[in-house]
């Protein structure tokens, strides 16, 4: 079963103000330091760019919408996207494109942390996350879940540095939950993973299912 009920609303809604302060002294209730830090902001989801792999002039395009705690994104990510980006992407048959969506705060600062190195570490820190999924959402404690990303962000890379840049961007944040309201609206996305197969809504399948559509596409 796919993961349904996107969250609607703002940052202020999924709780995502004061990012930073998950990693100040626990005697603060994280609700209060998030309530104190929330900044009003107005959000330009312009500001986001796709995260993009393949050649731009690939005869077929897949969007895929996913959110980083739902499982059976990581399961597709686990075990046909590898087939996929092998057979059509890495072949130049496929441009694809990776579009966040937000069931709950944890998956928007997994989302963060997945974009703060950029377009060039976007994909292998998504793989990343997606692969330990069970680990960092384990334990439902935002500090912990906090601390487990910023982990697995270290061993990609990233530096604390980069890290605290990134966690504390409240810009960023606003824009992030824009950019997926109006992505999900306009395409009518309302369960994940969702795929536009050159604008043509599918839910997730096989990948002899995909291989099928696409050999289609291609082969028309």
């Amino acid at each position: 079963m796919q993961r349904r009920n996107l969250i609607a609303g703002g940052v202020a809604v999924l709780g995502l103000g004061g990012w930073a302060l998950t990693r100040s002294p626990k005697d603060v209730p994280l609700e209060a330091m998030m309530a104190a830090n929330a900044q009003e902001a107005v959000a330009d989801p312009l500001a986001i760019p796709d995260m993009v792999m393949g050649a731009a002039d690939a005869p077929v395009e897949i969007i895929e919408y996913a959110s980083f705690t739902c499982p059976h994104c990581a399961n597709f990510h686990a075990n046909i996207y590898p087939l996929l980006k092998a057979d059509y992407i890495d072949t130049g048959k496929v441009r694809f494109v990776y579009r966040e969506v937000y069931f709950d705060r944890f998956g928007l600062w997994a989302s963060m942390i997945a974009r703060c190195g950029g377009e060039m570490r976007f994909f292998g820190m998504a793989e990343l996350i997606y692969e330990k999924q069970r680990e960092w959402t384990a334990s439902g404690d935002p500090v912990q879940i906090v601390d487990a990303l910023r982990k697995l962000a270290k061993t990609a890379g990233l530096t604390d540095d980069m890290l605290d840049a990134c966690m504390n961007d409240a810009d960023q944040a606003n824009n992030l939950v824009a950019w997926y309201q109006e992505n999900a609206k306009r395409d009518g996305i309302e369960s994940t993973p969702s795929f536009l197969i050159d604008g043509e809504k599918f839910s997730n399948m096989a990948y002899a299912d995909f291989q099928k559509l696409l050999d289609e596409k291609i082969g028309g």
